[in-house]
């Protein structure tokens, strides 16, 4: 069991993601409670599901039919300094016993989950980092997270691990991975695509954001180059088998070329 701590958009929640493909072979392995949804008491209960004669007693918890069904999985609680002081009692049981019983009796077995939950306390240590000594800023932040749990809760987790802010590094390298999503989609009409060095600077620059992380980043990609790009398709610049060569423009933007980088460079 983990908790992640870092500002919004450093990839806790990818990590979590990359974990279940790395651990069980399937993104999908990864079951994801956003715990802004049980802040309220009787929302607890959707958990291990509604007790004997209320509505939804049939169905179980949602978190207990998800290990049932899938009992190798990687179990991710978002943002969990919002949830209910319940959800803790719930917690503390599964990473005491690594079981937990649901409202209509069955047993759960958790020993082969994997358990990370997401916070952003501490955040503002993090961002105010500016190079200095990182080990104090850790202890700001673990000083944050004693302050809001308790020490029987944070007793029971195996390991804190606080993620620095994303640099422009990480965020080109980032690019990358954001357009193998685009490449994907454009392999289904046929179309291969290249980006220069130069315009992956560019996006880089443009979906950077030190307080937001890489989130702007996809908005970047989808603005500059999925949206221009598919109304250049539609209109029937390029066609199935073409290379589309996005390239840094003479005013500053993105154009699109066909062919290669060496023959757009050379002619």
């Amino acid at each position: 069991s983990f908790i992640f701590l870092g500002p919004t958009g450093v990839g806790k929640t990818e990590t979590a993601r990359a974990l279940a493909d790395f651990l069980f072979d399937d993104e999908r392995a990864m079951v994801r409670m956003d715990m802004s949804e049980y802040m309220e008491k009787h929302a607890v209960a959707r958990l291990i599901g509604a007790p004997p004669g209320y509505v939804g007693y049939e169905e179980g918890g949602q978190l207990t039919e998800a290990v049932r069904r899938r009992p190798y999985s990687v179990l991710l609680f978002d943002e969990i300094e919002k949830a209910h002081p319940d959800v803790f009692n719930i917690l503390l049981q599964i990473l005491d016993d690594g079981r937990l019983t649901d409202s209509q009796g069955r047993t759960v077995d958790f020993r082969n989950s994997v358990i990370i939950m997401t916070s952003n306390i501490g955040s503002q240590y993090i961002l105010e980092h500016t190079g200095g000594d990182w080990a104090e800023t850790e202890r700001q932040v673990m000083q944050a997270l004693r302050q809001h749990f308790r020490p029987e809760f944070l007793n029971r987790v195996d390991d804190v691990v606080v993620f620095r802010p994303l640099g422009m590094e990480q965020i080109v390298r980032i690019v990358d991975l954001q357009l193998a999503h685009l490449e994907a989609l454009l392999a289904d009409r046929k179309l291969t695509l290249e980006v220069t060095p130069e315009a992956k600077r560019m996006l880089a620059e443009e979906g950077y954001d030190p307080a937001f992380g890489a989130r702007p980043l996809k908005r970047a990609i989808q603005r500059l180059v999925q949206n221009p790009l598919a109304m250049e398709v539609l209109e029937g610049k390029f066609v199935d088998g073409d290379r589309v060569v996005v390239t840094l423009g003479a005013k500053g933007g993105l154009a699109f070329e066909h062919g290669t980088p060496a023959a757009v460079a050379s002619a």
